[in-house]
């Protein structure tokens, strides 16, 4: 289990540094530039604490693999549930937010689609599974 919890916290990390560069890897400066000034901090801020999250999610998860996936410590498998709950969330969001049309008949925009679904599914597999078995 400590090493499905070491590969889910290098995915979150991934998954963090990617996102400080996707307004730039979607191409979305230009778009971003139209949005008042507001609406562009709000997103930048957003993007950052949601950066530091993954980090933190992945990082602590990293130094204390072992621990988290014991079931010993109380306070590691609430942890867990709530790293699973927040990914079981985005794994949601994937499919019942996002409208369909941003990939469907695009095989590449839909191919990405699934493997983010499989990515944010299997990191609350993981944490879920040691949260509570």
């Amino acid at each position: 289990m400590p090493t499905l919890l070491t590969f889910a916290a290098l995915g979150q990390i991934a998954i963090a540094l990617i996102n400080l560069r996707l307004d730039r890897l979607l191409g979305w400066q230009s778009q971003l530039a139209a949005l008042p000034l507001l609406m562009r901090e709000v997103f930048h801020v957003h993007k950052w604490f949601i950066t530091i999250t993954l980090l933190i999610f992945g990082i602590i998860t990293l130094r204390f693999a072992a621990e988290i996936a014991g079931g010993d410590n109380p306070m590691a498998r609430w942890l867990a549930a709530g790293i699973g709950g927040f990914w079981a969330i985005r794994t949601a969001i994937q499919w019942l937010y996002y409208d369909s049309s941003h990939w469907r008949g695009q095989p590449g925009r839909t191919a990405i689609h699934w493997i983010l679904t499989l990515a944010y599914g299997g990191c609350a597999a993981v944490y879920w599974f040691v949260a509570f078995r």
